[in-house]
């Protein structure tokens, strides 16, 4: 089912807007991609004007940024500690930005949207 984005059709104050127009094909959505941990999995969709953006479905590695050494190494991850986005997301693994993750050189957490963007970056926490 696709998620329309076009203008409500309720006022702020209740009523009813009446529309010129009925729904059009650039206002549709895309349901969120919840990338959870695995082997590495993408899809590529086909945006706007041919445009294509690369979306994760299931991620191994994060690039993950040292801030003391100023390095950045790709490293697996290995589970999911925190997600403040929805606390269920502990359970089954699932990566979002904001999300705190255990990585092979310790906790990080993610500063990129791997369902949008594709690809998992993260800074080192201590």
């Amino acid at each position: 089912m696709a998620l329309w984005q076009g203008k409500s059709n309720r006022k702020p104050s209740g009523g009813r807007y009446l529309h010129s127009q009925k729904k059009r094909k650039f206002e549709i959505g895309s349901e969120p991609i919840e990338v959870t941990l695995g082997t590495e999995k993408h899809k590529i969709i086909r945006g706007r004007g041919g445009n294509t953006k690369v979306k994760a479905l299931i991620a191994e590695y994060a690039n993950v940024v040292d801030p003391r050494k100023k390095k950045t190494q790709k490293v697996k991850i290995t589970s999911v500690l925190e997600n403040p986005a929805n606390p269920h997301y502990v359970r089954r693994n699932v990566v979002t930005k904001g999300a705190l993750v255990e990585t092979e050189i310790g906790k990080a957490r993610i500063t990129s949207r791997p369902g949008q963007n594709g690809i998992v970056n993260a800074v080192l926490v201590k």
